[in-house]
């Protein structure tokens, strides 16, 4: 079943962007994933949570290769680089059956 990693990230600074959001699109590729959205200028429409700076919305085909993305040794080394700039929280969902 397709699964999705929803995420949305607040930026502290910019030092680590141009790195990482070069090499980013390639691991999620070489996991069978896509981005369907990136960056995405949030709006909100209900509640009082704070918005985050960007969001982003990865597709997998099923939650084991999502895992297999989030656990793999070049995303780790990209987190830890955009772990210096930036707090994400992340969240991994199926697609309706």
């Amino acid at each position: 079943m397709t699964a999705f990693i929803i995420g949305q990230m607040q930026i502290h600074n910019r030092d680590w962007m141009d790195e990482y959001f070069s090499k980013i699109p390639d691991v999620v590729k070489e996991h069978s994933g896509q981005f369907l959205v990136r960056g995405g200028n949030p709006e909100s429409l209900e509640g009082s949570a704070q918005l985050p700076d960007a969001a982003f919305i990865l597709e997998f085909p099923d939650r084991d290769h999502a895992r297999r993305f989030w656990n793999s040794d070049a995303f780790q080394k990209l987190a830890v680089l955009r772990r210096s700039g930036s707090t994400l929280s992340a969240i991994l969902v199926d697609k309706l059956a």
